[in-house]
């Protein structure tokens, strides 16, 4: 901050929450520029575990995210900001305990009439196949709802005498969930997430600005679970091996979002109709169980992508059609490959005969051999003998190794 400059920094302290607030914003809290060390020291650990999988950025900013100073040298403050994505009605499909989950925790069923298969029939009583997105990317990308009310906050700091007001939302080398328990937004949960209160559990987005006035601070927040372990008993692929650790390359959301490869063999049957990231950890939590009615509208399933949208018309959807559907959508971060992959994977676990002609087509598909790859794995599993015929003439000319040793596996399952 320049010397010249004298501003009431208390006084400001409170405008800052009270402009966030008239941006949007549910939470607001300020930290210091400090290094989050406990932070930056378990994501060393963590990167040099592999836990953060294919994620290569993670990797190489870990040695600048836990440090706002290196990020930018005259930041002084950091003012973190939330945004509540959630909505007091139960997610679409009425997940709930009951059973036994791969692991021996609870397994999650569907209720609100999908049937545990994820299906639902039309009016012809035939079957429509039907995968599950992530609530947070059921409406539009927090990133484009979020910048504006940043640089509205951003403005109020420069116009106050700030050089460097500088934010992120998701998009830097910054540690959002230190900076938000730092700032006193919420604690950690065992599942890693920032856990609020006032009603917003774990639905929060958060953004940071960095600023080179040295704003008064809050008091960390405190809290934690208890003895409850419900997100890692729930956790189908046990992607939380402990208490506050994640192993990305086990998580739902990764592999559907952030893995752009083959999704491992064993992975697939425990991911079941999620096509687009998962909420399951989220759900089971007790901190989650009484939530606000949705605040943002701009989160609500949007036309066309909503929570359960049908699977087989995804499978084979154009470029164009991609485009159109999912502009302005957290979807498109898996690109079109991916989802397709996904929904693949999603019609083997669902396993219903319907769906082979658009399977069949997909692996065919010669632009494509990821999803013919995962389009093999599916027709196997649901094993019909349209559906060895289909592998069959197609092992016969697939040229690719990889793809290869799909179609035989998936032949070799269709004959045990």
């Amino acid at each position: 901050m320049s010397a010249e400059i004298s501003v009431d920094l208390e006084a400001l302290a409170v405008a800052v929450k009270a402009e966030a607030r008239a941006a949007g914003f549910d939470l607001c809290g300020i930290t210091t520029s400090e290094p989050f060390v406990p932070e930056g020291e378990a994501l060393e650990r963590w990167v040099a575990a592999g836990h953060h999988g294919d994620m290569s950025y993670m990797a190489r900013n870990a040695p600048r995210s836990p440090r706002p100073c290196v990020v930018e040298p005259l930041a002084r403050a950091v003012v973190v900001v939330g945004l509540y994505y959630g909505d007091a009605a139960p997610l679409s499909g009425g997940e709930t305990q009951s059973g036994t989950s791969p692991r021996g925790g609870p397994e999650l069923t569907r209720l609100e009439g999908d049937g545990a298969s994820g299906l639902r029939q039309d009016a012809a009583g035939c079957s429509r196949p039907r995968g599950r997105i992530s609530r947070y990317a059921q409406g539009e990308d927090y990133h484009d709802v979020m910048a504006p009310g940043l640089e509205r906050v951003a403005a109020l700091l420069r116009a106050n005498g700030a050089q460097v007001a500088r934010y992120y939302v998701d998009t830097g080398p910054t540690m959002d969930r230190a900076a938000a328990r730092r700032a006193g937004l919420g604690w950690y949960g065992k599942n890693t997430l920032i856990i609020t209160r006032g009603g917003f559990g774990s639905w929060v987005f958060f953004g940071e600005i960095l600023t080179d006035l040295p704003l008064p601070t809050d008091p960390p927040a405190r809290g934690d679970c208890g003895r409850c372990s419900l997100c890692l008993d729930a956790c189908p692929t046990g992607a939380i091996i402990a208490p506050y650790t994640l192993d990305a390359r086990r998580c739902i959301s990764y592999l559907t979002i952030e893995h752009r490869g083959a999704i491992p063999l064993e992975m697939r049957p425990l991911i079941g109709d999620r096509i687009f990231g998962c909420d399951i950890c989220q759900a089971v939590c007790p901190h989650n169980a009484k939530t606000m009615a949705r605040t943002h509208p701009e989160f609500a399933p949007r036309p066309g992508v909503a929570a359960r949208p049908e699977l087989i018309e995804l499978l084979n959807i154009g470029k164009d059609e991609f485009r159109r559907r999912f502009r302005g959508s957290p979807v498109t971060r898996t690109k079109r490959r991916g989802l397709r992959r996904n929904v693949a994977v999603a019609l083997g676990n669902l396993a219903d005969p319907v769906a082979v002609p658009a399977l069949i087509r997909a692996l065919n598909d010669e632009d494509e051999p990821l999803v013919r790859s995962h389009a093999a794995w599916a027709l196997g599993r649901i094993g019909t003998e349209v559906s060895r015929t289909a592998l069959r003439a197609r092992l016969d000319t697939e040229k690719n190794p990889e793809v290869r040793g799909e179609l035989a596996q998936a032949l070799g399952a269709i004959s045990l």
